[in-house]
């Protein structure tokens, strides 16, 4: 997993070109070390998520050539991974502060299908691709992974996915999946010009944006999550970006954010 920093903007790169930048453990334990580093950089507002075009493909899921694969070793071992949260790529990149933004360049397949589902927006080329193949492996989508794309897309439309049909590209924009499609050589351009939008924010609200459409949706009614938006809303007064902010628009000049 490559990660480096452009202006504003964290870049991770799922890396593998010989398998088509297939999944492995290396990828959720950089994903933790790399999401630690930018979310502790005040200078990174953003993450872009994207696979290494010499793969070809977005990620082309879990290394099925790997023996061990989709293969738990015992219930003691299970149980330990499942009591580290962190180990789940889901939750790193859900929780993670920032807004996270996947780049989807190619064939999304699997868990490199799930991941996409766990970003804040999707910025497709028209050769990206989305597939779950799990059920016909004798699995399902882990991470909840169909759940996750039935909050964005819908029930039936996610069911048709998790059973194995794909969806693409322009498709996939049509029903909200993604909110950008551009042609393929325009990618990574307009992903950049998104996260360079977010940088342009004032980072503290940006956060409690995230949090609050993430956190509501657990909320089992409106009043609730509302009541809780009031907390951060009444926090974010107290901010000096929030001051900035007016006192900008009132002198019709340009703010400078702090994060603050």
């Amino acid at each position: 997993l490559l990660y480096r920093k452009q202006g504003h903007t964290g870049i991770l790169t799922l890396s593998r070109p010989q398998a088509r930048n297939c999944w492995g453990q290396d990828y959720a334990d950089g994903l933790i070390r790399h999401l630690d580093e930018a979310a502790d950089d005040d200078e990174v507002r953003s993450i872009i998520l994207t696979g290494d075009e010499a793969g070809g493909a977005f990620s082309a899921g879990a290394n099925l050539a790997d023996p061990n694969t989709h293969n738990t070793r015992s219930a003691e071992a299970f149980l330990k991974r499942m009591g580290r949260p962190r180990n789940f790529p889901s939750n790193l990149l859900s929780d993670f502060p920032k807004p996270v933004i996947a780049a989807a360049n190619g064939y999304a397949i699997g868990i490199g299908c799930i991941v996409t589902f766990c970003c804040d927006l999707i910025v497709a080329s028209d050769r990206a691709e989305w597939r779950l193949p799990q059920v016909a492996l004798g699995i399902l989508p882990n991470y909840g992974g169909a759940t996750r794309l039935a909050r964005i897309i819908g029930k039936g439309l996610a069911m048709r996915v998790a059973m194995g049909f794909p969806l693409k590209a322009d498709e996939a924009h049509r029903i909200g999946l993604a909110q950008w499609l551009v042609p393929h050589d325009q990618l990574m351009k307009q992903a950049l010009e998104v996260a360079d939008h977010i940088a342009g924010l004032p980072p503290l609200a940006v956060r409690m944006v995230k949090e609050s459409m993430n956190r509501g949706q657990d909320i089992p009614n409106i009043a609730d999550a509302s009541l809780v938006d009031a907390y951060r809303f009444m926090v974010l007064e107290k901010s000096e970006d929030k001051a900035e902010a007016h006192e900008a628009w009132r002198a019709r000049r340009k703010p400078s954010f702090r994060g603050r």
